[in-house]
């Protein structure tokens, strides 16, 4: 089986982050790394630079690594520790917090490349509920 695209989520809260994981991760079928970044290394509300990435690291499987902040501060820890971190193949991507990271996993669940998952994740701005 080869590689798939890893998801990292970046969130404030770790509860949203767990959450986000668990439907994303199923409606992926479990064949994607899905890896959390969430709330600060004591437990608290906010985001940390090292959990973002250790987080990179877990979802790391040789495919590539999307990462999906949920808002404010966290898109800035995101783009500091991957600015650091120094690799294409890890890249920080604009999108709806739970829908972006349903359609990544689900797309990235099929074999697509990195570029086809940011893509989805994008997309999914645009997608109407009703």
């Amino acid at each position: 089986m080869t590689a798939s695209v890893g998801i990292v989520l970046v969130s404030h809260s770790a509860l949203l982050a767990a959450g986000v994981r668990e439907l994303a991760g199923q409606l992926g079928g479990g064949k994607v790394v899905v890896a959390v970044a969430g709330g600060t290394a004591d437990g608290g509300i906010g985001t940390s630079y090292d959990l973002v990435l250790a987080a990179v690291r877990e979802a790391d499987g040789g495919a590539g690594v999307l990462v999906l902040p949920d808002l404010g501060s966290s898109v800035l820890t995101a783009r500091t520790a991957l600015e650091d971190l120094g690799r294409d193949e890890v890249v920080l991507v604009d999108a709806p917090f739970v829908e972006g990271a349903v359609a990544a996993v689900v797309t990235a669940s099929t074999g697509a490349a990195l570029a086809e998952v940011r893509a989805a994740a994008q997309d999914a701005r645009n997608v109407a509920k009703f």
